[in-house]
């Protein structure tokens, strides 16, 4: 008897986060200055703008996570991984100092942080993980952590 294969919703996952982490590696650059794999072909333009709403920058936030909303408008989140890219939707990930630290398929979290300064940035990929080009970040958030 052949074992059936499924698809699951962790394995799409962890597939969207491989190719992100790879894309990332392969240039050896911080997240803000890396460029997409030349493998993964022409990447399209977005016209979509992401922002930070929550924290914000110059605050101080107490605990071990932190409550981030995001603003994302010109473009939609969806929660398929495909490689039928569209400008217009996709995936916001965030960055922790130049760390990815999550993928996400929402406009609102709680991520887990330390005590100190924290650099605190979104970017807004397509629906297969991969930026597009030119890449749509947000503005750095910058805050402190106490614990």
């Amino acid at each position: 008897m052949t074992p059936r294969r499924t698809r699951s919703m962790p394995l799409r996952l962890l597939a969207g986060c491989a190719i992100a982490l790879l894309v990332a590696a392969c240039t050896g650059n911080p997240p803000s200055q890396a460029a997409s794999s030349p493998t993964l072909g022409p990447r399209p333009a977005s016209p979509a703008k992401v922002e930070i709403v929550q924290p914000a920058s110059s605050s101080t936030v107490t605990g071990t996570s932190v409550h981030v909303v995001l603003k994302l408008t010109g473009a939609t989140i969806v929660t398929q991984t495909t490689t039928n890219v569209r400008p217009d939707q996709g995936h916001v990930h965030l960055y922790v100092n130049n760390v990815l630290v999550s993928m996400n398929y929402g406009l609102e979290q709680d991520i887990p942080v330390q005590p100190g300064t924290i650099d605190l940035k979104a970017e807004f990929v397509a629906a297969d993980h991969a930026p597009f080009s030119p890449r749509v970040w947000s503005p750095d958030v910058i805050f402190t952590v106490k614990s």
